[in-house]
């Protein structure tokens, strides 16, 4: 159970909410495990299928506190909100603000920048931890480019620009990206991002955990409220989920990069598990695609200090964290967007 900019979320699959006078009270069983005020709260996010009591919805919705519910894996399910709390007001701000070139290019600035700064700290990493494995005047010149492209990116002009300075960092970092990895060598091989399909280990693996990640981010932006179908620098295109796509670009380097990585050099995979089609494509196998479930369930257990927020959260919260971060922005309870920023 944790409390979040004024949400609460029960990341226990088998919590049963109920509510007892004017408080939420999480159950286990018929153990108490938390209870917190009502009029406390703006949201209650659960992560599991227990359910809550009709007495706690109809407070809830009386409150206008929006009550939404996710698998254990993060999973969106449903949402019930108030009859006049705005998700609809949000998500019309939402759309104007799509539509608006200064706006617009603001957030997708934000989310650039975080890539690349994010990105660039985890060669720096690289380089502090492992100066004696990798070639340092490589990973270091890498470096270098990519900080001097944050400049670049704080002054554009236009989302055109934009694409231009992510794609040649993109390709700065991932010329580099062999460099991290230090056991294994043969197995996983690392000559360049391809995909649809992936041609080798290491982007099998890399596609198939952002695509757990973008998962949780459009579960994130559903819970607070946003549409992930609207974003501000991936064009909106029926089926796609753009806005979900601009906020991953913060978190790739730092939660999903560094996931691939840490299964690598720690041997928690192994090559055996990969087979490779006529047509070039490298599939996993399902022994593998559990392990890897398993591995990130476990990363988004593990704990950081929220940069901007200053809280100790567990890392499978930040793409709540920073979608309820945008949604206040957008409703103007900021002043920026404030992108994560990890070192």
């Amino acid at each position: 159970m944790k409390k979040l900019l004024n949400t609460l979320y029960v990341t226990s699959e088998d919590s049963y909410l109920a509510l007892d006078g004017e408080n939420i009270v999480v159950l286990n069983g018929k153990t108490e495990i938390g209870r917190l005020p009502l009029h406390n709260l703006e949201g209650i996010v659960s992560f599991g299928y227990r359910g809550t009591s009709p007495a706690l919805m109809g407070a809830c919705v009386e409150r206008n506190i929006s009550l939404c519910y996710l698998t254990p894996q993060g999973k969106f399910l449903a949402r019930i909100s108030g009859r006049t709390k705005g998700n609809v007001i949000l998500r019309q701000q939402q759309y104007v603000s799509s539509r608006d070139d200064t706006v617009s290019l603001g957030i997708a600035k934000n989310c650039i920048l975080g890539k690349v700064y994010n990105a660039r700290w985890v060669l720096e990493r690289g380089i502090r931890d492992h100066s004696f494995q990798i070639d340092t005047d490589k990973v270091k010149k890498a470096s270098s480019y990519l900080k001097k492209t944050l400049e670049c990116i704080r002054n554009c002009q236009t989302k055109d620009q934009l694409r231009g300075y992510e794609g040649e960092a993109a390709s700065v970092y991932f010329g580099v990206f062999d460099q991290l990895i230090l056991q294994q060598k043969k197995d996983f091989i690392f000559t360049g991002r391809n995909k649809r399909p992936p041609k080798d280990n290491v982007n099998a693996l890399l596609s198939f955990v952002y695509t757990m990640l973008s998962n949780s981010i459009t579960s994130a932006l559903e819970t607070v409220g946003l549409d992930p179908y609207v974003g501000y620098l991936h064009t909106d295109r029926p089926g796609r989920a753009s806005l979900s796509l601009d906020l991953i670009e913060e978190l790739r380097a730092v939660l999903a990069d560094r996931f691939v990585l840490s299964l690598i050099n720690k041997k928690i995979i192994s090559g055996k598990n990969f087979s490779k089609k006529e047509n070039g494509a490298v599939l996993m196998d399902d022994e593998l695609r559990k392990r890897l479930l398993i591995e990130w369930q476990n990363r988004k257990k593990e704990t950081i200090t929220h940069p901007f927020l200053k809280e100790k959260i567990e890392w499978g919260m930040v793409p709540y964290a920073q979608a309820m971060l945008l949604a206040r922005y957008l409703r103007g309870d900021l002043d920026g967007y404030p992108v994560f920023l990890w070192k």
